[in-house]
Order: C-alpha cells, then structure tokens, then sequence
C-alpha cells in the first residue's frame, strides 16, 4: 500500500507541473493572438486604402461627373489620396505601389471637374441666361471645387479667376444697362439752381432764359413720393423700364435709385452667400472676392450717383435716397451680409453734403428775399411760406425713422429765416390790422401743413401754435371794436360815452337823448341779424382758416353781447327809466342764444 500510495504523490506531482506548463502556453497564446489581431486591423485598414478597387477606377474613368456614384467615388478618391499622402510622411513602402494608379485618377477626375465647371461658368455668358440656375447647379456639387482647392491648387485658382472675370462683366454689363435705361423713364421736369424756395414766381427772366420748372412746388411737397419708403415699395418688385416706356410713365429719381439699389441688394446678397458657400471663403478672404466680382459695377454707381448730385437741387430726392439707403443698410444688417457695407456707407457720404448744400441754399434764398419783388401784397398765406410748410413736414415725416442732429439743425436754421421772411414780408402792408391778418393766415397754414406729417411735440408745431396763439389774441384785442364799429358803432360810442359820464355822476347831461336812443335801440332790434351775419363774412374773407375766423368772430360777438349789456344797464338807470322804448329791447339772454345760432360751425 505504501508503495502505492507513493507512486500516486509522484504521479500528483507530474500532473501538477504540466498543468503549470499549460497555463504558460496559453498566456503565450493569446498574446500572440493579441499582436497579431492588432498588426491585422492596421494590415486591413492599410490594404483597404492601398488597394484601388475597379469599380472606383470604372466610375472616375467613365462616368459623368453629374452621377451620384461619381460624387461617391471622388469621396473615396480624396481619402485615398489623403493616406497615401500620409503614409509616404512615414516613408511606407506599399505607398509606392499604388501612388501611380491614385495620381493618374486624380489627374483625370481632375481635368472632368475642370471641365465641368468651367462649361457651367461659360454658360453664364450667354445673353438672357438667368445665371441663378447654374449657380445652384454648381452649389450642388460644391466638393468639386474643395477637391480641387486640396488636390490641384492651380486649376482651382484658373476656375476662381475665370468665375470672377465672367461674372465681373456679366454684372457690369447688365447694371450698366439697367441704369441707362431707367434714365429715359425719369420725369423731364428737374429742377435746377433757380428752384430755390425763396426764388420769386414773378421774377422776370431773360428772353432766351429757359421755362421755369413747370410745377415747382411739387420739389418741396412730399405728395406720394413718401411711399417709396414704406416697406411694401422699398422690397417691391424692381422697375422695368421697357414697360413703363410702352405706358408712357416716368418716375421721379428715388423711385429709379430704390428700383437700382434694390436690385444691387438683391443680387449682391445672393452673390456673397454663393461665394461663402462654393468658394468656401471668409470674413476679409469673402469680401476681397466680393469686390474683385462687384467692385466695376459699385464704382460705375457711384459715378452716375457723383454726376446726378453735381447738379441736383431737389431736396426732397436726395433726402429720399439717403432713407431708402438707411433702410436698405438695415436689410443687410439683418440679414448679416457685410458685403455692401462700405458701398453704403461711400453713397451716404456723397448724399449727405449735396442734401445740406441744397437746404443751406434755400436758407439762403430766403435770407436774401427782397418782399419789394414779390408782386402784389396779399392778406392770404403766401407761396414761399407754403413752400417752406410743405417742405418742413416732409423732411420732419421721413427723418422720423432714422432721426438726424444734423438735418434738424438745418431745419431750425430754415424755420428762423421764414418766421423773419413772414415778419419782413407782414411789414410791407400799411395797416396793422392786414398785418395781423398776414401773419395770422401764414402762421396758421405753415402749422396745419406741419401737423399732417410732423409729430404734434414736434419744435416746429410748438414755435408756430406759440406765434399763432400770440398774433390771434393780439388781433381780438386790437381791431375787435374795429370790426364791430361799421354794424354798431353808434351804440357801442352811445355805451362808453353813458359810461364816463356815469362814473362822473353827470348822465343827465344826456336825458334830452331821447330820439337818438329810440334809434339805437329800434337799429339793433331791426338790423342785428344781418349786421351779425356780416360781420361774419368779412371776417371769413380775411381768414383763409375757417377755425381762425372763427374764433376772431367768437371774440367779435362776446364783445357785442358785453356791449349790448353795457346798453341795457345805462337804459336802466333813473335817468332813462320813463322811456317807452325800454320795452322793445331784445332780452340779453334770448340775444346771446340768438347770436349762438350765428356762429358758424366749422
């Protein structure tokens, strides 16, 4: 048993090295499997991109570029092409087996793309092609062009060159065009240095001296000119100029400048963003190939723009087109294309001197006003201030948007040498009375004028309601008695006569009056109406504003109804109790709700 038992511990102890000589050679194993699944995922992934498959060759080879399987294989192409690149930094020598095969690929996939695109870029040249639809073709195959920029640097520069040339032309041809003939829909009316606002309509010209601009207030109403910055015409469709020739329209030169400009927007917009996306270009690189493609047109624009300004005078037009560029400024903004910027800063910055020059020579034409010239006097509101008022509010209206210091200090400028110009022209009259009359009409035409389009806080309205308010009360109190003096003269000298000798308690110095109060008192009774009717009228001739007029009647009246009871309180006192005709005086409250029905309702 012993000896049995021995033989086991012995074979136990065989058995138990074996095994640890098992485990040995299975951890030898499996790292050998480890390294040798690691070096097969690199040989895989190595053989995978060396190894060129037929179907890539077939397809770069043979078909066209417009294919989807096409687009596919370049995929594969340029990532091929990228890890040889990259094998041959760490000098692989499998890189050189297949170098060849991947350089003559991309060498053909190369000359089609070439091919391709520029046939597209010369399809742009052919007249009435709407070059929008290669654009969005050439969008759609924008890897064309990164496979060039990464594969053949000097073919995708011979693209980008022929890309900007053809289209440089293609803009400044057709702007050019447009241009030219939306100057033949332009009114043939301008106005010229002589179209000042303080340049007499009487003034005589020299015989060869050529008409006056037919309708020379339309340079300073704003009328329906103001619409062209409503959001609706601003964006509006542009003008086509063939077709407003057939109607026989014109338009006045905003109306063309926004047509112009909006077109510029619309497809300087459009260019920047193709640009942006095909030619994958930002920030500076994006703006340096936007001007090399735009910057002709840009420049023949702000050529014409020069020409037109060195001999414009309508206010109005060039103020216009400076809101038209604020607003079209904004679109851009919004819509984040910096491509224009500094195009709209350059044509502000030749609008804004020709607008203050314009104002300035206006301020000065009125300045310089001789009131001798100006033909005959007249109570009315006159054409300069007329002028001034039109103009006034619609500068005030449109600078209300995009507010400006500047224009509002011109204004300002232009508002003092009117209220002088008025005040110059108001003496020339010799009657106080039709100097008020002056003032009044004028002053109350230039407010009502202003608050049609001005806001109602506005310094213009305020400084004329103020000279308004000041001329009306002085007027009531002044000439009040003079207008009622012709209807009731008699009675009103009858009333203040009474009334100082009242004060001097000598009224019976007047008790053999009888006969002239009998008249007086009859007079009224019989004539009042009337002479309350034409006191209206007068007055309502001298006033141009029916509510001026009515106010200065209202005073009129209150005035007559206090007389007339300074009247009825002198028929009262002893002295003139007795007299039998006390009793045909009109009743002082029936008089007042009488004379209420005589005041006119406007």
């Amino acid at each position: 048993m012993e000896g049995m038992l021995s033989s086991f511990q012995s074979d136990l102890s065989s058995i138990s090295s074996e095994i640890q000589t098992l485990q040995q050679q299975s951890v030898s194993m499996n790292l050998r499997l480890k390294n040798r699944q690691a070096v097969r995922s690199q040989l895989s992934q190595l053989v995978d991109e060396l190894v060129v498959p037929s179907t890539m060759i077939s397809v770069i080879l043979d078909s066209p570029v417009t294919e989807q399987e096409f687009l596919e294989q370049l995929h594969e192409l340029n990532s091929k092409i990228n890890y040889a690149k990259e094998l041959s930094f760490r000098e692989t020598l499998a890189c050189s087996d297949i170098q060849d095969i991947v350089d003559r690929l991309k060498i053909k996939a190369v000359s089609k793309i070439r091919e391709f695109i520029l046939q597209k870029i010369y399809s742009f040249r052919k007249p009435m092609t709407n070059y929008q639809i290669p654009q969005n073709t050439l969008l759609k195959y924008r890897f064309f062009y990164q496979f060039l920029l990464a594969n053949e640097r000097t073919v995708a520069k011979e693209i980008r060159d022929e890309y900007v040339d053809t289209m440089s032309k293609i803009y400044f041809s057709y702007f050019k065009s447009y241009s030219s003939r939306l100057l033949k829909v332009q009114y043939e009316d301008v106005a010229d240095k002589d179209d000042l606002m303080g340049v007499e309509d009487t003034a005589k010209k020299g015989f060869f001296s050529k008409p006056s601009f037919k309708s020379r207030n339309t340079i300073f109403t704003l009328g329906q000119r103001g619409a062209v910055l409503s959001p609706a015409e601003l964006e509006g469709p542009i003008l086509i100029p063939h077709a407003a020739q057939r109607g026989d329209s014109r338009y006045p030169y905003e109306t063309l400048f926004r047509s112009q400009h909006y077109a510029l927007l619309d497809n300087g917009c459009r260019e920047f963003l193709f640009l942006s996306d095909f030619f994958m270009v930002a920030g500076n690189s994006a703006l340096d190939l936007f001007n090399s493609i735009m910057g002709k047109t840009l420049s023949m624009f702000l050529k014409n723009l020069s020409t037109y300004l060195s001999d414009c005078y309508d206010c109005i037009a060039v103020f216009l087109c400076i809101h038209i560029i604020l607003r079209f400024r904004a679109i851009t903004a919004k819509r984040n294309i910096p491509a224009l910027d500094k195009y709209w800063e350059t044509v502000l910055e030749l609008l804004w001197p020709r607008f203050e020059l314009i104002l300035e020579m206006n301020i000065q034409s009125i300045r310089n006003t001789d009131p001798q010239k100006l033909g005959v006097l007249d109570t009315r509101p006159h054409y300069i201030t007329r002028r001034y008022a039109e103009f006034s509010s619609a500068v005030v209206s449109i600078n209300q948007t995009f507010p400006s210091e500047r224009t509002i200090a011109l204004l300002g400028q232009l508002q003092v040498e009117v209220e002088n110009f008025v005040l110059k022209m108001a003496a020339e009259f010799p009657s106080r009375r039709d100097q008020l009359i002056f003032l009044i009409n004028n002053y109350d035409m230039m407010l009502g004028v202003l608050m049609e389009r001005a806001a109602d806080d506005s310094k213009e309205v305020e400084g004329f309601q103020q000279l308004l308010l000041a001329r009306t009360q002085e007027f009531i109190e002044e000439f009040i008695e003079e207008i009622l003096s012709p209807l009731f003269g008699g009675m009103i000298a009858f009333v203040k006569e009474s009334e100082a000798l009242m004060e001097k308690g000598q009224l019976d110095k007047l008790k053999h009056d009888e006969a002239r109060i009998t008249q007086l008192v009859r007079a009224f009774s019989s004539s009042w109406k009337q002479s309350v009717e034409a006191l209206s009228q007068d007055v309502m001739r001298s006033f141009t504003n029916f509510k001026n007029g009515t106010s200065i009647i209202q005073g009129a009246l209150t005035q007559l109804i206090q007389y007339y009871h300074g009247f009825h309180k002198v028929l009262s006192q002893p002295t003139f109790r007795s007299l039998a005709v006390r009793s045909e005086l009109i009743n002082l409250h029936h008089l007042m709700v009488e004379v209420k029905k005589h005041k006119p309702n406007f």
